[in-house]
């Protein structure tokens, strides 16, 4: 595989119920694991109480693929990592024991970006306590909207002040304002086939899936947890290392990714790009009115020198620093967190195996694709993959899903974003 040019923080391709919920004051409370509340409400379904659907046992069904008894082409080894997700729930992919942030819609913007940067996390589902019913995702997305209302409606100061109380309920409200659609109301059952939940991530351009169960007595949701395209992929990657190794084709030459088509004043389109002088409220419209979650930095010959994503944002609206949005690229970057994973690289050629084996080792949510060593220009910016990419490539694009099993209706379309960072505990 060809390595190209290093990015400081950067790594390539070629190398290489819910078990806590937040209340309405935002402070999580650890709950038994998952397993042990699973079991006790299935007794307790038994006995009269409230049923939810109980977790599959693992000896009976360990999650690690048969190994291939003859090597595999590439359409084969897609066919068999098909036939393995299909054989297995969405339940498979969480550990025994994990956390999960729940948020009330009641609670105020601040305190809920106060939780989950405590946390460490970037997006949660949304509680109706009322109803007792799923109400969506907050999601980094969401605070980049919510930047874009005060910038068209307020100042700053303005916007400080208002944030302290504004209440997770009105974000749709904020949507509609800006004539955005909103996200996709869409869950499905944990015990349903990893493979439609899989499709359904797809589809709705979600890049997250909450799985509710139904509580029988009341008819109320119950949040079990959130499956993430990251998740997913990183399960195949762990169990399925014999057949993925035969995923042998480059990613540009099975079309995975957008790829630059230049035009006229624009060197790097249909990929959104920024320079370091750029400020970072023009990233952040970028990040609002395209839909994407992260824009690569480029010199002035095109190198990748950085990227900057809708993460990076949320320390400013936590703290009220919106000043800050004002600042260049290079300027917030000195300001980024430190845990920063760095830039992920690969180039044109290198192969879908060679992607899952780094998804393997470390936490991925995207790939820049740039050229490699060999190559003119080494490090300039060719392309980028998202997790959906590399997902609709393995599930296939013209495979119907099954009818039942989803809860809520389905969502329109929405402009697919790059990919998401992980929630709960990824």
């Amino acid at each position: 595989m060809a390595q190209p040019q290093p990015i400081p923080g950067s790594s390539s391709a070629a190398s290489g119920s819910a078990a806590a919920s937040s209340s309405a004051s935002g402070a999580p409370t650890r709950t038994p694991s998952l397993a042990r509340s699973a079991r006790r409400a299935s007794q307790s379904a038994s006995s009269g109480g409230s049923g939810l659907a109980r977790r599959p046992s693992r000896a009976a069904h360990p999650p690690m693929a048969p190994v291939p008894l003859k090597p595999l082409s590439h359409a084969e080894a897609l066919d068999a990592l098909r036939a393995f997700l299909r054989e297995r729930s969405s339940y498979d992919v969480f550990p025994v024991s994990f956390r999960l942030i729940v948020l009330d819609i009641q609670l105020k913007v601040k305190k809920a970006l106060d939780v989950m940067f405590l946390y460490g996390v970037v997006s949660a589902p949304l509680w109706n306590t009322t109803d007792a019913k799923f109400a969506g995702m907050f999601t980094v997305q969401d605070v980049i909207h919510l930047i874009q209302y005060y910038y068209h409606t307020s100042s700053w100061e303005g916007a400080a002040a208002d944030v302290e109380q504004f209440r997770l309920q009105s974000l749709r409200d904020i949507e509609r304002e800006l004539h955005v659609p909103p996200p996709p109301l869409l869950a499905i059952h944990p015990l349903r086939p990893l493979f439609d939940a899989c499709k359904n991530l797809i589809q709705t351009h979600a890049r997250r899936l909450p799985l509710i169960d139904k509580d029988t007595q009341t008819n109320g949701d119950v949040v079990i947890s959130v499956l993430t395209q990251y998740r997913v992929l990183k399960f195949i990657a762990t169990n399925c290392r014999d057949i993925t190794q035969y995923l042998t084709s480059g990613v540009r030459e099975l079309g995975i990714g957008t790829y630059i088509r230049p035009r006229d004043g624009q060197p790097f389109y249909p990929i959104a790009t920024a320079t370091l002088h750029t400020t970072v409220f023009d990233v952040v419209h970028m990040f609002s009115e395209l839909g994407i979650s992260a824009v690569p930095i480029v010199d002035d010959d095109g190198k990748v020198v950085n990227l900057y994503e809708t993460v990076d944002v949320i320390t400013l609206v936590r703290l009220g620093a919106y000043q800050s949005l004002d600042f260049t690229i290079a300027q917030a970057l000195k300001q980024r967190q430190p845990d920063f994973s760095g830039v992920v690289t690969c180039s044109p050629t290198d192969s879908v195996g060679a992607i899952f084996s780094l998804i393997k080792i470390r936490r991925v949510h995207r790939l820049v694709v740039v050229e490699g060593r060999d190559s003119d220009s080494p490090g300039r910016l060719v392309g980028v993959i998202g997790l959906s990419d590399i997902m609709r490539h393995l599930i296939g694009e013209n495979i119907e899903i099954s009818s039942s099993g989803v809860v809520g209706p389905s969502p329109p379309e929405t402009v697919e974003e790059v990919d998401d960072s992980a929630i709960a505990d990824d």
